[in-house]
């Protein structure tokens, strides 16, 4: 069965995220693009992903979806380039991977939509409040290069990604921790790889709209 993975994509999504993780394990993959209004609703992609969204990837012949599920599958699938944890690492490594899945996203997806939690309501959101959560997040990296310690794992890229963009479209505080975070990240080449990639092809979609 073919080692190659197919990723499904559009270069203005999360898939942007899934992009950086295959490069970081040099996995030989094919991409597929898909436009919101019409391809991430065909009937041959609702048939790999229901909820009609990218990313996904199909890989030995199985469907991954959810950035932080396809990061942490990925890291799995090619233990060789180092990106699992060692036995020290997995608490951190999992707490902070399923934090950013969880209370990460929530609080800043509901408060760029201008959802705000009350007080008397905190007890029934998983993140409580948005304050709670980046004060979180911000003591987890404070005083170490990521997330596990010194040393870069698969979390990276998907916290990370949420860091870097969180700073950049104003939905994160710039702190320092957050900041030099952000910087470390952004200067690996796999990144650098897969975000010029991402570039590109926006460039050739906005090249194509009718004037």
């Amino acid at each position: 069965m073919t080692e190659v993975v197919q990723f499904y994509t559009n270069p203005m999504s999360r898939g942007q995220i899934v992009r950086w993780m295959l490069e970081e394990v040099g996995a030989d993959y094919e991409t597929h693009i898909l436009d919101y209004a019409s391809g991430m609703k065909a009937p041959d992609y609702l048939a790999i992903n229901p909820m009609g969204k990218v990313p996904a990837i199909v890989h030995r012949g199985k469907v991954v979806t959810e950035c932080a599920a396809i990061c942490a599958y990925l890291a799995d699938a090619f233990p060789a380039m180092g990106l699992l944890p060692t036995d020290d690492e997995k608490a951190d490594y999992y707490r902070w991977f399923f934090f950013g899945a969880g209370p990460v996203e929530a609080a800043v997806t509901n408060r760029a939509a201008g959802f705000e939690v009350q007080p008397d309501r905190e007890r029934m959101f998983g993140y409580g409040n948005y304050e709670r959560t980046m004060d979180a997040l911000t003591q987890a990296l404070t005083g170490r290069d990521y997330i596990c310690g010194s040393r870069f794992t698969a979390v990276d890229v998907y916290l990370g990604s949420q860091v870097i963009w969180g700073m950049q479209f104003g939905t994160m505080p710039g702190n320092p921790a957050f900041e030099a975070y952000g910087a470390r990240l952004s200067a690996r080449p796999a990144y650098l790889k897969a975000r010029n990639i991402d570039n590109a092809l926006i460039a050739e979609m906005q090249a194509a709209q009718p004037t």
